[in-house]
This record gives C-alpha cells, sequence and structure tokens, in this order.
C-alpha cells in the first residue's frame, strides 16, 4: 500500500480530530447528497431496555450497506446473525458496495439511505455533505453492549474523536491501524539485537547490522515517504504537541523545528554511512519490502500495521514480524517511547432517514459484541475499537501480538495528523525523500524541498486550510 493510499484511508485520533473539529461547515451542507434538514424516521417502536437500548421495533428489517475493500464485509454478516438471535423475528440484511458514494448519494437524496453504511474507500461520500442527515451515536457507546458492560467502557481511549465533526459524533470507526517499526523477531535474536528505543540505538544498530553484511532500511520509489512518517512521528514524540500543530498549521519554519532537524540529521548519517538498500527510488515498493520480508538484506521496515497482511506472501518462513514504536530523538522526549501514532478507521455512520435507525444502531452495537470483535481481529489479523480481544498469540500472528502490546502500552499516549492527506502534499514530497535517501540531497536539502512544498499550499489562496487546534 502507497503512503498515498494508507493516508487516504486513514482518519486520526488527536491531532486530526482537532482539525475536523474546527471544520467550518456552513456553506458546504447544501450540496448533491443533501436532500434536506435531518428528521429521524427511526422506527423505534419498541421499548427501550438494556437490552433493547435503541427501542428497535419488533420484528423489523435492518438494511446496511458495507464497504467491499480489503476487510471484506463478511465480518459484518457476522454481527448480523449474532444480532438476529438477539432480536428473535427481525431481519438484518448486508449488502456490499465498492461505490459507496455513486450508489447511496442518490438514496439520500432520495431519502430512503440504508440504516447502516461503512463510508469508506476511494468513492466514500464527503462528511461535510451528509453530516445533516447523520444521526448522532453517543447513545451507542452509552448503551451496553451483549456481555452487559458500558460499550465505552470496552474501547481504547480516543476513538470516539475521529468520527466527531464540530460537536457532532457521527461515525463509529471499527479497525485501528497503527504505526511503527516492524522486524524479524527470529533475526533479531539469531543476532542478539536489541530492538531500538531512541535514534542514538538506531545508529548503533545500523553499525551492527553493516557488520554482518545486512542494511539497516530498506524502500521503494512510491513508499519513500514512509521514512517522512518515521521522522515525523519520532519528532512529535520528541516535542510533543507543538511539532504536530505546526505542521499541521503549514507554518512557514514548521519543518525546522530542533526535533524534526534533529532526526533528519540522523536519517542523513543514516543514508551517508550506507545503512539504506541501495536504488530504492527505482524499485516499486513492494519489491523493495520483500529485500527486506523475505531476503533480509534490511533489518527494520516503517510502516502501518497492514504489512503483515501486504506481505503475506513474500515474508521468509519462521520470520516471526513484529512491531515496535517509532523511536525517540533523545531519551528525555515529551512523550514516552511507547507513544503511538494510531488512527481508526472504516467509519460506521447512521443516515436519519433511514427507516429503521434503531436497528442500525443494533448491529453496531452487534459488532461492538466481544463475539464480532474477536471474530474480525481472528480473521483479519487486525485489531478492532474494542480493547483486549487479541489473545496473547495473536491468534497465531506475533504482529497482531506485537500490536495488542504496542496499544496497551501506549495507554493514552496515541496521536495523529492529517495534514498530508488535507493537502494532498504526498506526490510531491515523494520526489523529494526519494532524492534524500539516494543521497542526492542532504537535510537541509531535504528540509528546503519539505519547506517549499508547505509554503506553497499556505500561499495558495484557493486552497482552503483546515486549522489544527488542539
Amino acid at each position: 500500500m502507497s503512503e498515498t493510499s494508507k493516508f487516504g484511508r486513514r482518519s486520526l485520533l488527536k491531532g486530526s480530530l482537532a482539525a475536523a473539529a474546527v471544520l467550518p461547515l456552513s456553506g458546504t451542507l447544501a450540496s448533491c447528497a443533501s436532500s434536506g434538514n435531518s428528521n429521524s424516521n427511526s422506527s423505534s417502536g419498541g421499548t427501550k431496555s438494556d437490552s433493547n437500548p435503541f427501542g428497535m421495533a419488533d420484528k423489523s428489517t435492518v438494511d446496511a450497506v458495507i464497504f467491499n475493500g480489503g476487510y471484506g464485509y463478511d465480518y459484518v454478516s457476522f454481527a448480523a446473525n449474532i444480532a438476529q438471535q438477539k432480536q428473535s423475528g427481525s431481519t438484518f440484511k448486508v449488502a456490499p458496495s465498492t461505490q459507496i458514494a455513486q450508489q447511496l448519494q442518490p438514496r439520500f437524496v432520495g431519502g430512503n439511505p440504508p440504516d447502516l453504511i461503512d463510508n469508506s474507500g476511494a468513492n466514500q461520500i464527503g462528511f461535510n455533505t451528509i453530516l445533516d442527515q447523520l444521526e448522532t451515536l453517543d447513545d451507542v457507546f452509552e448503551a451496553k453492549n451483549y456481555e452487559g458492560t458500558k460499550i465505552a467502557d470496552t474501547l481504547y481511549a480516543g476513538v470516539k474523536a475521529p468520527g466527531t465533526f464540530g460537536d457532532k459524533f457521527v461515525a463509529i470507526n471499527y479497525v485501528l491501524t497503527l504505526y511503527g517499526l516492524w522486524y524479524s523477531d527470529s533475526l533479531f535474536k539469531a543476532n542478539g539485537w536489541e530492538p531500538p528505543k531512541t535514534y542514538e540505538d538506531l545508529l548503533a544498530l545500523g553499525a551492527k547490522a553493516k557488520a554482518k553484511g545486512k542494511y539497516l532500511f530498506v524502500w521503494g520509489k512510491e513508499a519513500a515517504t514512509y521514512y517522512q512518517t518515521l521522522a515525523v512521528d519520532s519528532a512529535i514524540k520528541e516535542g510533543g504537541d507543538p511539532v504536530r500543530l505546526s505542521l499541521g498549521n503549514l507554518e512557514a519554519d514548521c519543518w525546522s523545528k530542533p526535533e524534526i532537524q534533529g532526526v533528519f540529521k540522523a536519517m542523513e548519517t543514516m543514508v551517508k554511512s550506507g545503512y539504506f538498500v541501495p536504488g530504492g527510488a527505482g524499485t516499486q515498493f513492494t519489491a523493495a519490502q520483500a529485500k527486506w520480508s523475505n531476503d533480509q538484506q534490511a533489518i527494520l521496515y516503517p510502516s502501518g500495521s497492514w504489512i503483515e497482511n501486504e506481505m503475506k506472501k513474500a515474508t521468509k518462513a519462521g520470520f516471526d514480524m513484529k512491531g515496535i514504536p517509532e523511536p525517540t530523538l533523545t531519551a528525555n522526549s515529551k512523550l514516552p517511547y511507547a507513544a503511538l501514532r494510531s488512527a481508526a478507521g472504516e467509519p460506521y455512520i447512521v443516515p436519519s432517514k433511514g427507516k429503521n435507525v434503531a436497528g442500525g444502531k443494533e448491529l453496531l452495537r452487534a459488532m461492538l459484541s466481544k463475539d464480532a470483535a474477536t471474530n474480525f481481529s481472528k480473521t483479519r489479523l487486525a485489531p478492532t475499537i474494542v480493547k483486549g480481544l487479541v489473545p496473547a498469540d495473536g491468534f497465531g500472528s506475533t504482529a497482531l501480538q506485537s500490536q495488542t502490546q504496542m496499544l496497551d502500552a501506549a495507554g493514552t499516549d496515541v496521536f495523529d495528523y492529517q495534514f498530508v492527506n488535507l493537502y494532498g502534499t504526498n506526490p510531491d514530497q515523494l520526489v523529494v525523500w526519494n532524492s534524500f535517501l539516494s543521497g542526492q540531497t542532504d537535510a537541509a536539502g531535504l528540509t528546503k524541498g519539505l519547506q517549499q512544498i508547505t509554503d506553497k499550499v499556505r500561499n495558495d489562496s484557493s486552497v482552503k486550510k483546515i486549522p489544527v487546534t488542539k
């Protein structure tokens, strides 16, 4: 998965949520998807109780349309079967779609949208176009799950923020993605290497790898900005919110912050020391990644938690893939080493004009049950926002096992940002990063190039800016 597609799919937990929170909505709501103000058609009709918290009517039908992307849609069918057992006599219909906007915008306009939608994929409906037609979902988090526990108490911290626009919580993002460094635990153990926690550790490990005839890192041309992600995440951990806010608000000197410069200089040393597999700027990114996962020419790779699934067919037997948090610049960072960039994705929404609003929420409740969320993690090897459901053996996946450990260790020290996605700068940044990682420019050139891209966006009056305030 390229950096562009990666950023394009993910929402956020903290920083970018702030961006969403200040998104000016007036004047943007009367788009093609709008059919007027919210006017719930909830077919509640049932008596509200802990077992029926939304008042779903007896023997009613629920219509769900689910984005059929990388995660498929059968995990929702699994949850629907559970819900159908709990709401005996009712029918839960789950249909796939790869054209969410094309297929569902006409239904919004016609006033007959589905009861539950996974508004995801490249053809996602813009939230600002339908915000006034969506149910708030606070009551879903306040309801008890099928095990009798308040749902909000079963979730990872910060998961409400990505689906909150203005002060309206309208989307439950179901899947967690986290970012880190990935490595072969078996290779590290065989060589007596320790996973690095600081850039000093990283440089020392690069020297050890070189002594063994291996490289520290590898990159592919479409994924060169994975190293920007690594650099920015490390700098935010080092300097805290001021670094994140400066980048998110496109400040004139944002790439010159001391924390970013410290990371860039360390990376420059790695490039000059020959710690990167040569030729990345001319190598397709999955071929480059295979030099890490299969050939083991490189010993570390910065990526999101999709990397295990992405390289499933090109990973050496016995690789024992694991993830660790991105290193801090120093041992005295503002955020602890365990801090993570993590974001929840796959936003689920309940249209107010759906025929069975209560049923749409009931299906969400089923998805957040222990059985349904466990089924997702087991079959997709990815965590949901429901915590504590991935067993110690990670369903046989060391990578998934490490994801749980990373999330547990991070606690509330979770952050995210979306300035790259918001302003579409990844293609231009790829050019600069490929040049830097190839050794054609140094940290100063990298800084200048990235700042010019940022300045171009900031100074373009035709680009709507989204301030980040917290």
